[in-house]
């Protein structure tokens, strides 16, 4: 049995080791470099600020600014001149990842996009597998956001992105973003989003096919475009038509927009009509990709996890497409967390001279047992490092039993007491009149 326990603790001291040993190492496993853009109307202190926030040292990344001209490069003609502005000040940062990895975004305060939106339109810039924040230290629209990243995905893996799908990809930004002010960001995401997913799944190029397809999913979520709305969104879908997209490469990242943007909705009451075929399809993919989840954990969200959300404030906006990114503890704190497991399972298992101490729960608390904090600071209780959780609460319960009886015991005689004194006292009250009368 003490062989068997021994065996048990050695293992499981060998697994924690290499947990808070891992726990203190960052992993990197990008394609290309990690490339930090800069909004070129920052001031020193700002930039600073971006790169802490991203967790990065200025000799860690490659550094390029982003200025208001290479903005209007894809925006002008799109973007009103109140979007487009005369500064930039989002900063991105990018880091391609391995194949099958997907889209994976982040924002900290952009008013006007959320992680979403971005992620949406990066897919038809013509980016398949990369993790991307973006962010400033201030509110901002973010309309230079999608420029950065461009710009930051191009010489992080030194090729260049077709122009032609970063102009589409600029103007179905600006055209979300505008019906995003009419019927909610999600919202917006969700319809264009489908409605390019289902244009490039089905390869439909024809304008009535396209047009259809437009009036199926805006039903689905309960809207109506104006005239203006459902033009621009055709026209914009029938160039994408033309583009040799492969669905293969993306339908990974769309239908994970598709299911944030699903997620958000419905937290927030929104109900998705969905056809009968989509809701058994979407019932089998569910149950295969839940099984498929408990063996795979390749999706690595990189820098995603390294940012530091607090810097920027309580009321800093955050956003991504995996929630779990959000407001992580710092690398510090998960180090705290791994050594109070350590701790937990080394007090539980140290115990050299254990058998006795098994039925004779008198030793003495160790320096080493984090169940040996106090339950009060009234009294310290020794409690032995054999015993578990449940059982020192028991305890302690019990001595503090004791002592309420014990209170409530002494109370008691004091009030016997202190009647017998008020009897004392009245009898003796009573004699003296009595001898007083009496003379």
């Amino acid at each position: 049995m003490n062989k068997s326990l021994n065996n048990f603790k050695k293992k499981l001291i060998s697994t924690l080791t290499i947990i808070i040993t891992l726990s203190s190492i960052t992993f990197s496993f990008a394609d290309g470099a990690r490339v930090v853009t800069l909004g070129a109307d920052l001031s020193e202190e700002q930039k600073n600020k971006m790169l802490s926030y991203f967790g990065v040292n200025k000799d860690e990344v490659v550094i390029l600014e982003v200025n208001n001209q290479e903005e209007r490069a894809y925006l002008e003609g799109i973007a009103s001149e109140a979007q487009l502005g005369t500064k930039t000040f989002s900063c991105a940062y990018v880091e391609p990842t391995a194949s099958g990895n997907g889209i994976n975004v982040k924002t900290a305060n952009l008013t006007w996009l959320t992680s979403s939106m971005v992620a949406s339109t990066l897919t038809t810039a013509g980016l398949t597998d990369a993790n991307c924040v973006v962010a400033s230290v201030f509110p901002v629209s973010g309309t230079g956001a999608l420029t950065g990243i461009m710009k930051a995905f191009e010489d992080a893996t030194g090729e260049a992105l077709d122009e032609e799908k970063k102009e589409l990809a600029s103007e179905e930004l600006i055209i979300t973003g505008d019906l995003g002010e009419e019927i909610g960001q999600d919202k917006a995401t969700g319809v264009i989003n489908d409605i390019k997913t289902e244009i490039i799944k089905n390869n439909t190029s024809d304008t009535n096919q396209i047009a259809e397809t437009i009036n199926n999913v805006t039903n689905n979520y309960n809207i109506t475009l104006n005239p203006s709305q459902q033009q621009q969104i055709e026209d914009l879908m029938v160039k994408i038509s033309e583009q040799d997209y492969n669905y293969n490469e993306m339908k990974d990242t769309l239908n994970g927009i598709k299911d944030t943007v699903d997620e958000k909705l419905e937290a927030m009451g929104e109900d998705i009509k969905k056809g009968v075929i989509e809701t058994i399809t979407g019932f089998f993919t569910g149950i295969g990709d839940w099984f498929a989840g408990l063996f795979d954990n390749s999706s690595d969200m990189g820098i995603l996890e390294n940012t530091n959300d607090s810097l920027l404030g309580e009321n800093a906006v955050i956003d991504a497409t995996n929630e779990e990114t959000i407001n992580l503890p710092t690398q510090e704190e998960a180090q705290g967390f791994f050594e109070k497991i350590w701790n937990w399972f080394i007090g539980l298992f140290n115990n050299d001279s254990n058998n006795e101490s098994l039925e004779d729960n008198t030793n003495e608390p160790t320096q080493d047992n984090p169940i040996n904090e106090n339950l009060n600071n009234n009294e310290e209780m020794p409690i032995s490092t054999e015993n578990t959780i449940e059982e020192n609460i028991d305890n302690k319960n019990d001595a503090l039993k004791e002592e309420v009886n014990e209170n409530e015991l002494n109370e008691d005689v004091n009030t016997q007491n202190e009647k017998q004194n008020m009897n004392d006292n009245t009898t003796d009250t009573s004699i003296n009149t009595t001898y007083e009368t009496t003379n």
